[in-house]
């Protein structure tokens, strides 16, 4: 039987629960409401925990721990396919408990009393602390714990509490199978139309993917590039002043950068669970790489020759930005905290001595983006809202005592 147990159990109450299952007709699992917290769908934007495209069946039992509101999912060839996050959030718990119960399992918080939980992976590709978004890969499907076969177990809390699973705001039906339209757009930024100043864009979760590039006054670049479970980035990768897109492959440890001709050149760096950075270390007009860890808060960059230096920066919970914040022609690092909707952003002066600047800036929910919005040299800092696809853009001012301008244009597709 396959993905039917959170716990081994000896072969006769393994039978008891078959029996028991077939008179039901699994009409007990998929009758019972979840609290009235839950009977509506104004939580979070939950969607499939699989990538766009994926089709997975979920079923549930009468006596399924810890609730019967958890839902096993299977799909042929199940074993090891990655398994993504429901809705933006932050891991909260990374856990393995060996041959016990759960196995390997991740927590993810939402917010507002709202958390996801997945189960029996058999590897995991994120770390406790990491602000996910939605759509991120968390790990691998597995049979660890107490799984009598490869599946996914998930589970929907609400103060803790195991709620009626929904995704793209439509309550599952326990026995049915579908797809996943796990398929939410990501920020992109880069100078797209070679005027100096920055343009905003989104990488598309689609199968097959998609860059959604805005160029002011032209038509849109449009590019199919990467996978849905692949975090863009963007980047003079060789110098001719001309900006590029590319991926990070978390499966791979790399970055996958296109080249004009559409081919691509692999870049191995970081950890499985690192997030991928670009920025011009250097000051010599091309874009180098680097790497986040959200546990360890450490910062790899790459230079050209492939030497790196590291340095620790930011709190559990942040996510990583990167911009010339002084205007010295070197790109800084910095971090955002959704839960303060705050930038911090590190700089270095000339003689070497580094000081940090504090922004108020988006909402909780709001994703991080930088780029150079008034082509003045300086980086600015900005956020976009999934919920309505809008870039807030803080357009640093140029004249002492000027408070800061803002534009917010509407790019993507909202979620939810």
């Amino acid at each position: 039987m396959r993905g039917r147990g959170d716990e081994r159990a000896p072969r006769t109450q393994r039978l008891k629960r078959l029996l028991l299952a077939g008179m039901v007709g699994g009409a007990l699992a998929t009758g019972v409401p979840g609290p009235a917290t839950a009977a509506g769908t104004d939580g979070p934007d939950f969607e499939l925990p699989f990538p766009c495209g994926d089709t997975w069946t979920g079923t549930s039992r009468y006596n399924h721990s810890p609730s019967s509101l958890s839902v096993d999912f299977n799909k042929a060839n199940d074993l090891g396919a990655p398994t993504v996050a429901a809705a933006p959030g932050v891991i909260t718990s990374a856990v393995n408990l060996g041959d016990r119960s759960y196995g390997r399992y991740i927590v993810v918080d939402h917010g507002g009393g709202w958390t996801t939980l997945y189960a029996h992976l058999s590897a995991f590709w994120s770390t406790t602390g990491q602000a996910v978004d939605q759509g991120t890969v968390l790990g691998l499907v597995g049979t660890s714990g107490g799984s009598t076969g490869p599946h996914l177990h998930f589970e929907e809390r609400y103060n803790k509490v195991d709620q009626r699973a929904y995704f793209h705001r439509t309550v599952f039906t326990m026995g049915s199978t579908m797809p996943s339209a796990n398929c939410g757009d990501t920020p992109v930024i880069g100078d797209w139309d070679g005027n100096g100043t920055s343009n905003i864009g989104v990488f598309r979760r689609s199968s097959p993917p998609l860059f959604y590039l805005k160029r002011p006054g032209r038509a849109p670049l449009s590019i199919g590039y990467g996978r849905p479970t692949d975090q863009p980035v963007s980047g003079d990768w060789d110098g001719d002043g001309g900006i590029d897109i590319g991926v990070r492959r978390a499966s791979s440890m790399s970055f996958l950068l296109r080249n004009k001709d559409g081919s691509s050149t692999s870049v191995p760096l970081g950890r499985l669970s690192d997030f991928g950075l670009t920025g011009d270390w250097n000051g010599d007009r091309k874009t180098d790489l680097g790497v986040w860890h959200p546990n360890t808060r450490l910062f790899t960059l790459r230079a050209a020759d492939g030497s790196t230096k590291t340095l620790t920066f930011g709190a559990l919970g942040d996510r990583p930005v990167t911009g010339d914040w002084n205007g010295d022609k070197k790109t800084d690092l910095g971090v955002y905290s959704a839960s303060t909707s705050t930038f911090t952003l590190r700089t270095v002066s000339r003689t070497g001595v580094v000081s940090t600047q504090k922004v108020v800036w988006g909402t909780p929910t709001s994703l991080p983006v930088a780029g150079d919005w008034n082509e003045d040299g300086l980086g600015d800092v900005g956020v976009w809202n999934p919920a309505t696809a809008t870039f807030s853009l803080r357009l640093t001012p140029s004249i002492a005592g000027r408070a800061p301008g803002v534009r917010s244009p509407l790019w993507g597709v909202p979620r939810g």
